[in-house]
């Protein structure tokens, strides 16, 4: 698990095949390796990965084909730079919000403006993610722990302060930017939750099939409107 409060900043020395899996490695002078051992996880621009070797202020992480289609992560190359965090610890400080590293999905820069010292964006998130997104709530962009100021539909914006542009990569993000993201998990289990026993039922999983308004008026949670 994570907070979503970036750690330090490291940089791709490689991305290639090996053996037929993929291996990433990342240096960071800045991350204290001191307490990282061999299968220890870090999120790398918010993907949960195990350490798999270590040396120095280096480590490298195996990277599965399915990570490289549903995340950013194969768009790296060499020289990359990237947000790092390490796993939550019992004694560590909750400034962010709960992370799994389980990325939903990919979103896109849809705009970029100053206002004063901070930066204003909007990102457009996939459709099937779109109910996740709630005003005021918490989202996670590239590992980064973010308050959603305002929805509009599948978009929503996030205000990046002087402080998170000067210890993350976001302010090097561009128009049209993809980005991963995963939405507040206990929203994720709340719909679970509020299905009941028809979670269990086949296509529940399916999220076009899944929490719907007839659902919620069919057991109580939404009143027909008058």
């Amino acid at each position: 698990m994570f907070t979503g409060i970036i750690e330090a900043l490291g940089q791709v020395e490689s991305l290639q095949l090996r053996n037929r899996e993929w291996q990433l490695r990342i240096s960071s002078p800045a991350l204290d390796f001191s307490d990282v051992a061999l299968g220890d996880s870090i999120a790398i621009n918010g993907v949960c990965l195990t350490v798999t070797e270590q040396s120095g202020q280096q480590f490298s992480a195996d990277v599965s084909g399915e990570t490289l289609r549903l995340t950013t992560l194969g768009q790296l190359q060499a020289g990359s730079k990237v947000n790092l965090e390490k796993a939550l610890t019992p004694v560590k400080r909750l400034g962010g919000h709960i992370v799994s590293g389980h990325v939903d999905g990919m979103g896109e820069l849809l705009d970029s403006q100053a206002e004063g010292g901070s930066i204003c964006m909007t990102y457009r998130v996939p459709d099937e993610l779109a109910r996740y997104v709630a005003q005021k709530g918490s989202i996670c962009i590239d590992g980064t722990s973010l308050t959603v100021n305002r929805v509009d539909g599948a978009c929503f914006t996030v205000n990046i302060i002087p402080h998170t542009q000067a210890e993350t990569i976001m302010h090097t993000y561009v128009k049209g930017q993809k980005v991963n993201l995963e939405v507040d998990v206990i929203a994720r289990y709340l719909e679970r939750l509020v299905l009941g026993e028809a979670a269990a039922t086949p296509g529940k999983n399916n999220p076009d099939t899944g929490l719907t308004a007839a659902f919620l008026q069919e057991h109580g949670f939404a009143g027909n409107e008058r």
